[in-house]
């Protein structure tokens, strides 16, 4: 196994301090810790000696380093694909079945379609939900892995050799690609490229919650098939969610679970504007569900509670209680830090970053989930209307350039909007106001020690 650093590493004190991870971590090293993990990320390999097996695990559980392993003994041999379907468009599931010429065996389970599937290995006479459909087909397979794809997505050349080789490591339970948007012409293929819920971006990471990748999509993941077994598969229950669900599950039994985008899917955008919109309200109705079985987890936002506090007064019409008390916790990081010999001016810089990333998180939360509710609030203030125009513009920012900004903001208004109404219809069915809650945590500022 090799490392490569995270995007948001950097190190301090001649390389002793190490920042960075999701969420953010300080973590201050022995000289020899130090010199060991410069040879890391410069190329060296990890050898196999426990203490710098322990080291290298701390990397990447804080998401400050990322594993790369070698391809090792595993091959398409080792792989059965399984594809749900219900009523498939004409073409697509032979689109997907030439791409996965090389595997041991594809699956396809037809979950009650109005037109029976000829290719199909299983059929539901009713339909019972993708769930359902994957367990039916995870049932039939004897290869060491299943690889879960929806029928609409195509994988590119070479995409499973770098999943493949994160089961090297025995811990690693699943493991999933980048599911990119198919390009396409239209405004509503142009917004799924960039707005895709599919899509996790082209950062590699371990999949936790409240880390900058908390679950996986099933349209295309990974599984060690013994572990699939282990927790009896997917939840037949939930309609939308599952696979959040079983990636939750996984970890929580001990598991690792990866992102790698160096593995790439293409995934076909929705047809048109009402079908995305019933597909964000579908998994916005998850979150309570989800709720049930895994609490927090589930919580719209992630925050501080002084962070929270001052943006709260500022937003209310007090600036200069806003200002007290980010000043006060700002003075605060330096000395909190101070053990792990971070400087004053770095430890400044991160007391700004984390208010930013706060006023951030607020603004997604309140068009995605608290709309209802933040809107006519922030509405009845003049620092609240500036903070809606603020949300509102911040919309444009991955914005193509040549798609009109009126369109694009109405479009991912009515996103947000449609997620957020499933969160609400939720949360009135399953009688739980935990998706709705934030979650208020201590700052993840903490310095750990390493020798």
């Amino acid at each position: 196994m090799r490392l490569t650093p995270d995007t948001t590493l950097r190190a301090l004190d001649g390389g002793r301090v190490l920042i960075g991870g999701s969420p953010l971590r300080v973590l201050r090293l022995s000289p020899d810790g130090a010199r060991l993990v410069e040879r890391w990320l410069a190329g060296e390999p990890v050898v196999v000696a426990p203490a710098h097996r322990a080291l290298a695990r701390r990397l990447v559980t804080a998401g400050l380093a990322h594993p790369r392993h070698r391809a090792g003994r595993w091959g398409p041999e080792d792989v059965t694909a399984v594809i749900p379907v219900r009523d498939p468009a004409d073409g697509l599931l032979r689109e997907l079945r030439g791409a996965l010429g090389d595997l041991h065996r594809v699956l396809v389970v037809d979950d009650g379609s109005t037109m029976p599937v000829p290719e199909a290995s299983a059929r539901h006479p009713a339909s019972r939900g993708p769930a359902a459909a994957r367990n039916t087909g995870a049932r039939e397979v004897s290869t060491p892995f299943i690889a879960f794809l929806d029928s609409d997505v195509v994988p590119e050349p070479g995409w499973l050799a770098p999943l493949l080789a994160h089961f090297e490591d025995p811990e690693v339970a699943a493991v999933a690609p980048r599911v990119r948007s198919r390009p396409g012409r239209s405004a509503l293929a142009r917004y799924e490229a960039v707005r895709s819920p599919l899509d996790l971006g082209r950062e590699p990471a371990e999949v936790r919650p409240g880390t900058r990748v908390g679950h996986l999509p099933t349209a295309a993941l990974l599984v060690r098939t013994a572990a699939l077994r282990e927790l009896n598969g997917f939840d037949e229950t939930l309609r939308f969610g599952e696979d959040v669900d079983l990636v939750w599950r996984l970890l929580a039994v001990g598991h690792r679970v990866r992102y790698d985008p160096a593995a790439e899917v293409l995934h076909r955008p929705r047809p048109n504007w009402p079908g995305l919109l019933r597909q964000r309200y579908g998994y916005g109705s998850s979150a309570a569900p989800l709720a049930r079985r895994h609490g927090k987890a589930v919580a719209p936002a992630r925050l501080f509670p002084w962070t929270a506090a001052a943006w709260t007064a500022a937003l209310s019409g007090h600036p200069y209680l806003a200002l007290a008390v980010a000043s006060g916790t700002t003075a605060l990081l330096p000395r909190r830090l101070a053990p792990a010999r971070v400087p004053a001016r770095e430890s400044l810089r991160l007391a700004l970053r984390g208010h930013i990333g706060v006023a951030r998180m607020l603004g997604s939360a309140a068009l995605r989930t608290w709309w209802p509710v933040a809107l006519p609030a922030l509405a009845a203030g003049r620092p609240g209307r500036a903070a809606i125009g603020a949300i509102v513009l911040s919309q444009l920012r991955d914005r193509p350039r040549d798609v009109n900004p009126l369109l694009w903001c109405a479009a991912a208004l009515a996103d947000d909007l449609a997620y957020g109404a499933g969160v609400w219809r939720g949360a009135l069915h399953e009688r739980t106001a935990v998706p709705l809650l934030p979650d208020f945590t201590d700052p993840p500022h903490r310095p750990g020690a390493h020798r």
